[in-house]
C-alpha cells in the first residue's frame, strides 16, 4: 500500500425487504421502483445504493410503498468489510447501466439503419421524435449512473451523430400571461413547514404555496425525522405531514388536488414533479428530463434552502406560462 492519502470510504444505503407473495403486480412495481432509482441486488431481498440524501430519501419513501402493500423493510447505512468490496458492488452498477445504455445505443443504431434504407422528409420526422424519446432514456439512465460507465460514451456519440443527421432543432418559449386563480383560504397566513435538504418535490410546493396559496407563506425547514409540529404549521413532503405523499402521488400532487385548484397548467407540472421525484415514468413527460438536470444545478449550486427555493421558482414561473401560453 502507497503512502499517499487512503481512499475516501464508500458508505452504501441498503434496503431489506420481504414482499407478499400476492398481489403479484405489486411484487412487480416494487421490483420496477428499484430499477427506476437504479438499486442493485447483492443479495435477493437485498438491494444498494450509494449512500447520498438523494438516495435514501428514494428508499425511505420506496420502504414507505413496501410498507403500505403488506411488505416488511428496513433502511441501514453499511460499510462493507467482507464478503463483497466496494469495487465488486460499483461494478454491479457498471453493469446495470451499462445493460442500459447498450440497449438505447442499439435503437440509435436501429433509428440510424431507417434513415440509411430512406431518407425522405418522412423518415426524417419520424426520426426526430424517436431522437427525443432516446434522449430522455439517456438523460433518466445518465442521473443513475452513479459511478460513470463506459457505456455512454459511445451511446453519447451515436446519438449526437444521428442528430447531425437529422439537423433537430429545439425551441422552448415561455411567455408571462397572468396568474392562476383558486386559492384556498383555509391555507393562508400558516406556517408551512418541511424537510431540510428541499428538492424537486420541495421546491416545487414552495414555490405552488408562495405563488397560488398565501405570497406571504414562511417556510421553515426543519429535521425530516423527530420534528413535534407547532400550532398554526402545516407540514409538507414530510412522513406523517398534511401534505405528503399519498399512494402514488407525490406531495405535489396531493397539495395541488386538496388546495383546491383545478388548472391544467398545474396540473401538468404535477406530472413533470412526479416523473422527476418518483422516477416511476408514469405520466412520460417529456421536460421532466430538462427540469430535473435544472434542479439538480440549483441543488448543487445552493445548499441554503431558502435559496434554492429563490432559484427554483423563476424555473416554474416560466414553466407555468409555457403552459398556459401552449393551451392557448
Amino acid at each position: 500500500m502507497s503512502g499517499g492519502e487512503p481512499a475516501a470510504e464508500q458508505r452504501w444505503i441498503l434496503l431489506i425487504h420481504q414482499l407478499p407473495t400476492k398481489p403479484a403486480y405489486f411484487r412487480v412495481k416494487i421490483w420496477r421502483r428499484l430499477q427506476g432509482i437504479g438499486a442493485v441486488a447483492v443479495k435477493s431481498t437485498v438491494y444498494a445504493l450509494p449512500a447520498s440524501a438523494e438516495t435514501q430519501e428514494d428508499f425511505e419513501w420506496l420502504l414507505k410503498e413496501i410498507a403500505e402493500g403488506g411488505g416488511e423493510a428496513m433502511l441501514c447505512e453499511a460499510r462493507l468489510i467482507d464478503g463483497l468490496s466496494d469495487a465488486q458492488v460499483r461494478a454491479l452498477f457498471d453493469a446495470a447501466r451499462d445493460a442500459d445504455y447498450g440497449a438505447i445505443a442499439d435503437e440509435v443504431r436501429s433509428v440510424a439503419r431507417a434513415l440509411d434504407a430512406d431518407g425522405a422528409a418522412e423518415k426524417q420526422a419520424e426520426a426526430r421524435a424517436q431522437l427525443g424519446r432516446l434522449r430522455k432514456r439517456l438523460a433518466e439512465t445518465e442521473t443513475i449512473d452513479f459511478f460513470g460507465a463506459s457505456g455512454r460514451v459511445v451511446v453519447e456519440g451515436l446519438i449526437a451523430e444521428l442528430e447531425r443527421r437529422t439537423r433537430e432543432e429545439t425551441t422552448v418559449i415561455a411567455e408571462d400571461k397572468g396568474a392562476a386563480t383558486g386559492k384556498n383560504a383555509d391555507l393562508r397566513g400558516r406556517t408551512w413547514v418541511t424537510r431540510q435538504g428541499v428538492h424537486v418535490d420541495r421546491i416545487a410546493c414552495s414555490w405552488l404555496i408562495r405563488r397560488f396559496i398565501d405570497a406571504d407563506a414562511v417556510i421553515r425547514f426543519v429535521a425530516g425525522k423527530g420534528y413535534l409540529p407547532k400550532a398554526g404549521e402545516l407540514r409538507f413532503d414530510m412522513f406523517e405531514g398534511e401534505f405528503t405523499h399519498e399512494g402514488d402521488r407525490c406531495s405535489f400532487e396531493v397539495l395541488l388536488a386538496r388546495s383546491g385548484i383545478s388548472d391544467p397548467g398545474l396540473q401538468a407540472i404535477a406530472e413533470i414533479v412526479h416523473d422527476i421525484d418518483l422516477k416511476d415514468g408514469k405520466f412520460k413527460r417529456e421536460e421532466a428530463t430538462g427540469i430535473a438536470r435544472l434542479i439538480a444545478g440549483i441543488a448543487m449550486a445552493n445548499k441554503d434552502d431558502e435559496q434554492r427555493i429563490a432559484q427554483g421558482a423563476p424555473v416554474f414561473d416560466n414553466l407555468y406560462q409555457y403552459f398556459r401560453t401552449k393551451r392557448g
